[in-house]
Order: structure tokens, then sequence, then C-alpha cells
């Protein structure tokens, strides 16, 4: 390597020169763009992580009605917030696998019904406590009440009993679980002093950030904390969490260098914004996906027909190619993808298909009044143009859609899990249980669909104590097909998860688990 070519790696690996910089120069010294990315990529693994600096993130999905309780986050803001004070037993790494957060180690016995979960010793909370298995077992005991409303109550609700023995949680499930592990990554159960049962909105964690002040719907700012635990994490001095609701102004600060990151691009200006200075585009695919959810137990929804005739009435490539952009894929009526490991890519995709939509809606009986659709910009990326569409393919097959426009500001406190037919959009989860306990099993607190079916019930027990992997996916696959074609999930299209970062950001991860790194930019990222 010739010593200008050194001279300028260090310059761009220090940050003294931008990445875009730093490629100009070396291809004017005959290195091609591909050599000079790799060659400045090791180079700042070399150079470590920096300390220090405020990172400042630009978010869409925050409202004024968020809580820093984690039973309650339901959108990204108050997703992000968990991630940046709360600390979980086991997290799920970018390639699907598992990292011991909280819980130094995990074992259970052969039949995969009772599981120890080993503490870590010597974690402290931000409020000066040790971390102890009677505060593991404090939060799991809050999120299996009802009355927390946790966003976990599926994958609790599976647990028959839980003690203390020593340095360990021991926890007995109703029916064996070879994923109970992956559950228990679940980003509400993040451990808090005493379960956060005295306040639970506090925001008092073991994360690597500290909670500074919180201005629901408007900024969130974190310092780091002192004595956080894991030293390869957290190397910002603070954080800041800005909400900006709109796309356009969103994506400007990010141009202007008030924001570093910004979530929720918006897939029809990725491309160009990509093409921005001293910015990249980030996209992954993953989980989660943009839906339409109807409540089976509330007229006209609690007819399968008239389900039956809305989701042959919906163009899925249309959607993908219109609101995507090509950034996801088609969905068919169901929440797992081939990004989960036992999907079954056998399932016959779901059609547009007007007539069988029009034959459906005539056998539903529906007296024509209008079927009122609510949506509204922050219900995902093109949301209100993805209902238009969804209007206009529907219209074609005699079935009268009514587009009622709601304020982004209360959209997941007053109208998402409430109105029986919304839009809405799900991350997804690491396994299909989680996601099915999460959202679909008849006593889950976020049944959004308000599918309660005791069959698909006894598959979904069934399938966690299989292991025998084959059975497994042969059980999951007989449930998929009973959500597809029983439920109240209209599921057009998996979306890539976006972001636009600033190239002063080193050390992105892609990882599809969930937007922004699975939340865990702010931990694993740093300044160059």
């Amino acid at each position: 390597m010739s010593d200008e070519l050194n001279w300028i790696l260090k310059q761009a690996a220090t940050g003294r020169l931008s990445r875009r910089g730093f490629i100009g120069r070396a291809s004017a010294l005959g290195v091609t763009a591909l050599a000079a990315n790799t060659m400045l990529a090791g180079a700042v693994r070399a150079e470590g992580p920096k300390k220090g600096g405020t990172l400042k993130i630009g978010m869409g999905g925050g409202e004024s009605t968020n809580t820093l309780d984690p039973a309650l986050a339901a959108s990204q803001v108050p997703f992000h917030n968990a991630r940046a004070f709360g600390e979980p037993l086991v997290d799920v790494t970018p390639d699907g696998g598992l990292e011991m957060r909280l819980a130094e180690s995990v074992d259970s016995t052969p039949d995969a019904k009772v599981w120890s979960f080993r503490i870590r010793k010597g974690v402290e909370f931000h409020n000066g406590k040790t971390v102890t298995p009677d505060d593991v077992l404090a939060t799991f005991q809050r999120h299996s009440d009802e009355k927390a409303q946790s966003g976990a109550l599926g994958i609790m609700q599976g647990i028959e009993s839980m003690k203390v023995d020593g340095d360990n949680l021991v926890v007995t499930l109703a029916t064996a679980n070879a994923d109970l592990p992956y559950l228990m990554s679940d980003y509400h159960l993040m451990i808090q002093p005493d379960g956060g049962r005295d306040n639970p909105a506090a925001g008092i964690g073991a994360g690597a950030f500290k909670v500074v002040s919180d201005e629901p719907g408007v900024r969130v700012v974190y310092e780091k904390f002192a004595n956080y635990w894991d030293t390869s994490r957290g190397h910002f001095d603070s954080v800041e969490f800005l909400v900006i609701n709109d796309a356009t102004a969103r994506m400007a600060a990010l141009q202007s260098g008030q924001v570093h990151i910004a979530n929720r691009v918006e897939p029809k200006v990725a491309g160009l914004l990509s093409r921005a200075p001293g910015l990249a585009v980030k996209n992954v695919s993953g989980h989660g996906h943009y839906v339409f959810i109807m409540h089976c137990n509330t007229a006209p929804f609690d007819n399968n027909d008239l389900r039956m005739a809305l989701k042959h009435a919906i163009d899925r490539q249309e959607m993908v190619d219109k609101i995507l952009a090509g950034y996801g894929s088609i969905g068919n009526d169901m929440p797992i993808n081939k990004s989960y490991p036992l999907f079954d890519d056998t399932i016959a995709q779901r059609e547009f298909d007007l007539d069988k939509a029009a034959a459906y809606y005539k056998a539903s009986g529906h007296d024509g009044s209008p079927i009122i659709l609510r949506t509204a910009d922050g219900a995902f990326p093109g949301a209100v143009d993805a209902a238009a569409l969804f209007q206009q393919s529907a219209a074609k097959a005699g079935i009268p859609l009514e587009i009622k426009r709601e304020p982004n500001d209360g959209y997941w406190s007053e109208v998402w899990n409430k109105q029986p037919f919304c839009a809405s959009y799900w991350g997804g989860r690491p396994v299909q249980d989680q996601m099915y306990s999460t959202a679909y099993l008849s006593d889950a607190d976020w049944n959004d669909t308000r599918f309660f079916n005791p069959q698909f019930d006894g598959l979904i027990l069934q399938a966690r104590g299989e292991l025998d992997e084959a059975k497994r996916k042969a059980l999951y696959s007989e449930a998929g097909l009973m959500v597809r074609d029983e439920g109240g999930l209209i599921c057009p299209m998996f979306n890539d998860f976006i972001e636009a970062v600033s190239d002063e950001v080193q050390g992105w991860v892609v990882d599809g688990t969930q937007e922004i790194m699975n939340g865990l930019a702010p931990h694993k990222c740093w300044f160059a």
C-alpha cells in the first residue's frame, strides 16, 4: 500500500475524511470502489469504537400518549425507549442466534419444559439497586397480570410457574417449548427494579442509557449510564430521540444535520435520498409486515365470507410495486414469511381475484353500506396511499370501502386494537411461536384481529411441545392456513426496514429483527 493511500485511509478511519471523500481519492490512485469500501471497513474496525458525542435520531412513530412503561410499547418511539434504558434476559443476534444479556446462561430439561436462567451478578439498575433474580421474577409476574396490559401477555401465559432458586430464575412451562429463550427476548420484557410494580413508567432499567427527560410526542433525552455493565456497548455520551412524524420533515432534518439517523424512510424517496451527500440508506428484509386488520367478533367482520371478499379484493403486487417500490415482498394473509426457519413455502399464494371477491361479497349478504377502513400517515409508510389502492380495487368487485383518515397522534392508543378495521404494522418476532403467541392466541392482550379459535390455540400449544422439527413445521403450516383462511388479517406485503444514516455514524450492522439495528444502533454505533 502506498504511503498516500495509507494516509488517506487513516484519515477516513478516524473520521477526518468522509467515506465518499476517501473513495474518490482512492479511485484517483487506481483503487476500485469495492476494494476501497473493503479497506475502509477493515480500518474502521481496527481503530475500534470512539467514545463521546450526542447521537440524535429523528423518529416517526411517537405520540403525546406514549409512556415509558415497557409493557405498553406499541409503536416505534416506545420500542426504542425500552431498548435504550432496558436490558432483557437474552437478545436475538442479527443472524438469528441468542446472545446472553442479564442471563449469563440458559439451561433446560431434555423435554424443554423446565428452563433455568442464571442471572448475571454485579449488574446495577439506574437507581443504584443491584439486579437480582427476584427483580426478574417480579418483572415476569407483572407482565403475566392482565391488568398490566402487556404486549408480552400471550407469551407469559404459557408459563405454569416461576421461582427463584439461588442465582437462577426457574421457569416451568404448561407445555414444552424449545423456543422459550427467544420469547424472553421480547422488548416488553425489560427487567425493572421489583418488576416495575411501584412505577412501571419511571424509565428505570439496567440498560446503557439513563432517562434524563421525557416529553411524550416531542423528544426523549438519555445520558450514558456511568455504571453500565457491558463495556462493549454504549459509546455515545448521550442520545436524543426527536419525534418527527412527518416523513418529509424527518428527511429534511437528516439532510440538514439536525439528526444523524432517520427511521421509516419512505420507499418512494429511498433511491433519491441515497444519492444525497454524506448519507447512506440502509435497508434490510425481515419479519416486518404492513397490514389491514379486521375484528373477527365485530359486525360486519364477524362474517368470514366478507373477510374473504376483502382478502381477494386487494392487489398485493400493486402494493409492493407502488407502496414499497420494491423494498419488500408479497404477503399471504398470515404473519409468517420465508425469514422464519420453519416457514412452509408450499402454501399457495393468495391471488388478487375480483370474481372470487365479488362472489364472497354476495355470499356474505352485506347490505351494501360503506365499510369503514381507518388509517393514518403513521400507521405505516404509505398507509394512506395503500388504503386508497385497496379502496379502488375493492370497488371493482362491488365492495364499498370508505377510508377514514385519523390523526397520527393517538392512533396507537385510540384506533389500533380498538376500532374494528384499520391499517397497522408489525415488526414481527424472531420465531413463529412468539408471533402467534403475541397476536393470535385467544388470550393474547394484543390479539388485534380478535381471532378467538380454540383449534388454533391447540395447534400452537402442540407445536411448542413438539421437538421433532418436521412435525413442528407441519403444525405451524396448519396454523398459518387457519389464520389465512379464517382470521381477520389482511397482509398484502412484508416490508424492508429502511433507515437513512449520516456518514458520521460508524459501526452499523445489518439486522432485520426490528428497525434501526433492532433498536441497538445507539448501543453499538459510534461517531467517526
